[in-house]
Parts: structure tokens; sequence; C-alpha cells
């Protein structure tokens, strides 16, 4: 996959040309793995949610996206080095977190911390003897983090949850403030003080390890890809158990065409708008942009099921908020994309306000609406980015100036 609309052959600074590599099959069942795990998420927005589920399940997915991100970050930069085995082991690690979210709340607590704790670890553990440091996304390299995870294994609820959102606290603060000169300097002081007393210097010194742009992008529109395919199985097992009418088939379809829409505007980038952001943004910035894409999606997947269930009356307040503010968040990713690539402040001014502003809107007034009629104003939110290009394309062509 390409580099949303950066120049070709100019990739940031600090990553190498692009190659010709894909994911392998190892790397694919390792992200189905970590889907499965999100379809658990979404688990915990049923119903009508509120600000505390909303915030619960914005913490146990940043745990989990950053966890799997430790391992996509590692297989990018091994390659064919990647061992096996190690990955294998944090492939379970994901499986007991994933496994341990409908209890997570009560007795399954320790178990998702200890999970997280141990794919941290090894993740860390991986980039010993390699002489490479991982200076454009440390998390992946840092264990400081996971200290209050471990204290977490002695505390009670909500004491535990807060020492999580600490620790991931901890780990995206070091990513921000720590630069990637400092990172390095740092790694090579401890090795030149270690080689200092070893004269046959077992290690290499260290070097920053670069990114196969290509590679981790096409990983990130896979993870994306396959988020909004158990969307779209979420929505087709709710409305298998309910009852079939008219309403129910506008509502599905509108679920479907929803997707879909978003599916053209994150993979197929038909409207010019990237919202996986790699290649446009470094990657401290466009990764964390990943992890709030997808978890939108996920909480976009709970809130269309749910709203299966309301079919035939009005949807709550709770779940229309989810909802639209599910999409308002993804294509914002899409927006902060855009203006990042290069598009100018009148796009992002006429596609900018509609998505923000409409979903807003319909959150706080299309309450007495039903479900379907809601779902079919967000499709024209969503394919409002791409009509317009296609105006200003028309208008481009007779003459007036771009947009």
């Amino acid at each position: 996959m390409a580099y949303g609309n950066a120049s070709p052959g100019t990739p940031p600074t600090g990553l190498p040309a692009e190659s010709e590599r894909h994911a392998s099959w190892l790397e694919l069942f390792f992200d189905l793995i970590a889907v499965a795990g999100v379809a658990q998420l979404a688990h915990l927005l049923h119903g009508t949610p509120g600000g505390g589920d909303l915030g619960f399940y914005c913490l146990l997915f940043l745990a989990f996206w950053t966890a799997w991100m430790c391992f996509t970050t590692y297989g990018n930069v091994a390659a064919e080095k990647v061992h096996t085995r190690t990955v294998l082991i944090g492939m379970f690690g994901l499986a007991v977190m994933a496994a341990a979210v409908p209890g997570v709340r009560t007795d399954h607590a320790q178990a998702f911390a200890l999970a997280y704790l141990l794919v941290r670890v090894l993740a860390s553990r991986v980039w010993q003897g390699r002489g490479e440091v991982v200076t454009d996304w440390p998390v992946a390299q840092l264990s400081v983090g996971v200290v209050p995870w471990l204290v977490s294994l002695w505390a009670e609820a909500p004491t535990r949850y807060w020492l999580w959102a600490a620790g991931l606290a901890v780990d995206l603060g070091l990513t921000f403030a720590l630069s990637r000169s400092r990172i390095l300097t740092r790694a090579q002081e401890e090795w030149e003080e270690h080689a200092a007393g070893n004269k046959r210097r077992a290690r290499p010194r260290p070097a920053a390890a670069r990114f196969d742009p290509r590679h981790l992008d096409e990983r990130l529109g896979l993870f994306t890809l396959i988020v909004i395919g158990e969307s779209v199985a979420l929505t087709v097992e709710a409305s298998s158990e309910a009852e079939w009418t008219s309403r129910l088939a506008s509502l599905a379809v509108g679920s479907f065409v929803l997707l879909l829409a978003l599916w053209a505007l994150a993979v197929r980038r038909s409207c010019g708008v990237p919202l996986l952001g790699f290649g446009v943004l470094a990657p401290r910035f466009a990764l964390p942009l990943h992890c709030v894409t997808t978890a939108s999606l996920g909480a976009l997947a709970a809130s269309l099921g749910g709203a299966v269930e309301h079919a035939e009356g009005h949807v709550p307040a709770g779940m229309r908020w989810l909802m639209c503010g599910s999409v308002a968040v993804f294509l914002s990713v899409g927006l902060v994309a855009g203006v990042a690539s290069g598009r100018g402040v009148r796009w992002a001014t006429m596609v900018g306000a509609p998505v923000i502003v409409a979903p807003i809107l319909l959150g706080a007034f299309a309450g007495r609406g039903f479900p379907a009629a809601l779902v079919w104003a967000l499709v024209v939110v969503a394919r409002w980015p791409w009509l317009y290009d296609r105006l200003s394309g028309r208008r481009h062509e007779q003459g007036d100036a771009p947009a």
C-alpha cells in the first residue's frame, strides 16, 4: 500500500525507501488474533453505554493495541529474522487478554494484566542483542510503563484501572517527550559504558532501527480492513437474532453501506483522505492515529449491533451518541491526515466542518427518529469528503480555481 498522498520516493526522516515485502502468513495470523480481541472489547459497549463504559473501553483498547503494535514493530524491523516461537508466545498473550475481557471487571482482571505484562516484557526482550534502537516508536522497546501494571496485581478496582491508565500514560508520555536523537544517544552511551569493561564488545553498537514503510502501511491497512469486516460480522449476528422487518432491513442495509463508505476512505482512499496516515506523518504521530481509527470502528460496530435491537423504536441517547461520535472521530482522523498531506485550508474547512458538526447535531437532535434514518444520515456524512472532491474536480475541469 502506498504512502497516502506523500510524494513518491520521499519517505519521512529515518525511514528507508519502500520495499516489496508483504505481510507474512504468521503476521496475518497474529492480526486475526488481535482483531478477535477488538470484537471482545466492542461487547463492553453493548446496550446503552455511559461515559464510564466508554472510558473503560478506551483504556482496554489502548492496552490491547499497544501490545499488538509492539510485536508489529518487531516484525516490521526484523523481517525474515523474526523468531517464530517468540511471536507465537506473544500471540498467546493477546489471546489470553481477549479471553479475559468479558470478565475483566470481576475475576479476570489479573489474567488480563498478567497477559499484558507477558506481551510487553517479551516484546522488549526481542531487541536485546540486535543492536537496534526503536527511536520512532520507543514503546516497543521500553518497559518502564509496565511497572504500574505489575503493582496493579495486588490492587482492587478501581485502583487497578487507574494504575493501568498510569502505565499507558507513561508509555505515551515517553514516546512524545523523547526525541529520536536523545533515545539513540542514551543507548550509545550505555553501550560505551558496558563496552569499556568488555574488550570483546559482545553487543554491536546501537543504531536506529529502520521501519519498512510499505510493509507497515500494509499491516495497518489490513488490520483496519479486518476490523471493518468484524464490524459487519457483529451487525450480521445481531440481525440474525432479530425479527426481520422492513425497518430492520433498512437499518441493516444502511449499516453495511456506512461501513463500506468508511472502508473506501480508510483503505481505498477514493476521496484522497489517507486515514492510515503513515508516511504522511512521523510514525510516533501516525501510529496513535491508527489506534484512534480502529477504536472508533470497534465502538461503531457495538452501536450498530445495539441499534438492531431498537430497529422498531428510537435509539437510546447513549447508543446514539456512541454511533455519531464514532463516525465523527473516524472522519476527524482522516481530516488530520489530509491536512498533514498538504490539503489546503479551504479543503479542511469545507470537508472538516460537515464531518465533525453534522454527527454532533445528529447525536443531539435525532433522538426521535428511527435507527435506520440515523444510519443513512451518517452515510451521507461519510460520503461527503468523496462528493466534495468530485465536485471540486469538476469545477477545476471547467476552469474554476481548484479547492
